[in-house]
């Protein structure tokens, strides 16, 4: 057997970070603490979340690779925000370990894309799982916040306006930053 993973979603796995990087420099930074609602995370939060996520993924996939053993990569990430204090932490390091570790196993993923392995692993809840389905959900998991995030982004600009100019030079107020769509890069 061998690993059973379109070159496709390999790229799409491994593109994600600067994805998201572009997509975050569209969004104020005096936003990223903003949280719409109790039970929902800030821009700051999801970044922190996505961070450990990625750590928990380079562990899962090498536990795979080298130990055809579990592809589990769940853990209670609420729990996490609230026991690791996700607001104290920095977002710059976050997004480092994200690029960093994506970027190792990417290219993990493509040395041994030919190499022979079994082309499943169990998972708990989902039985057998193989590498592709694996990298699908890191794709969307990525995706998928940058969709909160941009709800976030659009909540805040409701709640917090524009300010009018000062000068009354009869020059319309400045548009905000159109925010890129959500379609596949």
């Amino acid at each position: 057997m061998r690993y059973q993973v379109r070159p496709e979603k390999l790229e799409y796995f491994g593109r994600a970070p600067a994805f998201l990087f572009a997509v975050l420099r569209q969004f104020p930074k005096k936003m990223w603490l903003f949280e719409p609602a109790p039970e929902r995370w800030s821009i700051h939060q999801t970044i922190l979340h996505l961070a450990d996520s990625e750590a928990s993924a380079y562990v899962c996939c090498r536990r795979y690779i080298a130990e055809r053993g579990s592809l589990d990569f769940r853990f209670d990430s609420a729990r996490w925000a609230d026991s690791l204090g996700y607001c104290h932490q920095s977002t710059r390091e976050a997004l480092e370990i994200i690029r960093r570790l994506r970027k190792t196993t990417y290219r993990l993923l493509v040395a041994l894309q030919h190499a022979p392995r079994a082309s499943t692993a169990e998972h708990p809840m989902e039985g057998g799982l193989s590498l592709d389905d694996w990298l699908e959900h890191h794709e969307r998991h990525i995706l998928h916040h940058i969709a909160q995030m941009r709800q976030n982004y659009e909540i805040w600009r409701r709640t917090h306006p524009p300010r009018k100019p000062a000068s009354h030079s009869g020059r319309p107020d400045v548009p905000s930053p159109t925010v890129i769509s959500a379609a596949r890069f």
